[in-house]
């Protein structure tokens, strides 16, 4: 008498198989996420920059009825950084380019 066994070894083989894929998967995904959230990171910097030379350009703070204070300079820099800071992320030039950088990862991968 002898036992078939190559159904359950196919199966057998099939499930490692499967297993394999689903954790390579979970890393690739794992992976990704953290690149794209590294991406999202410098998009925000580089749209903070922006935002920062439109507020130096814009917020010119110079008033000929007081005069400079000692500091004020590094205080008004430090104002429009922070500023920046807080407002990028929400202008949109930082939406833009991150799906423009992943369409050209996209392509090259």
């Amino acid at each position: 008498m002898s036992i078939d066994t190559s159904n359950a070894m196919t199966s057998f083989a099939q499930s490692k198989e499967t297993s394999l894929i689903k954790d390579l998967k979970a890393k690739t995904n794992k992976d990704t996420l953290e690149n794209d959230k590294a991406l999202r990171e410098q998009t925000d910097k580089f749209e903070s920059l922006f935002i920062k030379t439109l507020l130096d350009t814009a917020l010119n703070l110079d008033n000929p009825l007081y005069p400079k204070q000692p500091g004020s300079d590094i205080y008004n820099s430090m104002f429009k950084e922070q500023l920046a800071e807080n407002l990028s992320g929400g202008f949109g030039y930082s939406e833009l380019l991150f799906n423009y950088l992943k369409d050209q990862q996209k392509l090259k991968g």
